[in-house]
């Protein structure tokens, strides 16, 4: 009898204790499933053009694109094609420009599409050559080049109104003089080397010929 009750004695104790153990592993489960998790990070916000424009581009270019600061170039009606090539290589470093390449790095490709859809469809306002009109020598070279220093007609790539081509060539009518003639320096210089063609015909011109030529490109239409 002694012995029975030990035995039942060690099962009561043994029942006990699964049940304590039983209790912890239950206590410890639910106090895992309260354990908050950690915040997962909000998704980055996906601006639009608009919102890009007005805190990164409209103090130089204007919200439109059309720039009032003739250094800077008119993005109204431009290619896009043509604007998210110049985007990609500010951003590489092909096309040198401090300001511009600061601006790019920021940009994703998506953020290039978006902007350069937006100026393609805003209109460009249109300005006026100060002296070289019908029948100047900015006409001359604009319409049939230089023949005695090999300097090809501008309207060859640029169209007689300065249209130019989507996927190869930029729209250059109403474009701001001063910033043509920066250009067209620059790529004389080397200090613009993304555009090869433009290199070799720029060495070939005066400082003369491209005053000439950009200011009836800023009249053109």
């Amino acid at each position: 009898m002694q012995f029975r009750h030990v035995l039942s004695l060690n099962s009561v104790r043994v029942n006990l204790t699964g049940l304590i153990v039983s209790a912890l592993f239950s206590l410890s489960a639910q106090a895992a499933a309260t354990v908050e998790k950690p915040a997962e990070a909000a998704p980055a916000t996906t601006k639009t053009a608009e919102q890009i424009v007005g805190t990164m581009c409209s103090a130089c270019h204007g919200n439109d694109g059309n720039s009032v600061i003739t250094a800077n170039p008119k993005l109204a009606g431009q290619h896009p094609e043509y604007l998210i090539k110049q985007l990609t290589e500010f951003k590489s470093g092909k096309r040198a420009n401090a300001v511009m390449s600061g601006m790019a790095s920021a940009l994703t490709d998506e953020d290039m599409k978006n902007l350069a859809a937006y100026f393609s469809n805003q209109n460009i306002k249109l300005g006026a050559a100060k002296t070289n009109g019908a029948g100047s020598l900015g006409e001359k070279i604009y319409r049939g080049g230089i023949a005695a220093t090999g300097v090809p007609a501008c309207a060859a790539c640029h169209g007689a109104t300065g249209s130019g081509l989507p996927k190869q060539f930029p729209r250059l009518g109403g474009q701001h003089s001063d910033y043509v003639l920066t250009q067209l320096k620059t790529f004389r210089t080397g200090e613009r080397a993304n555009a090869p063609m433009m290199m070799t015909i720029s060495t070939k011109m005066t400082d003369a010929e491209m005053a000439a030529v950009a200011d009836y490109i800023q009249g053109l239409r």
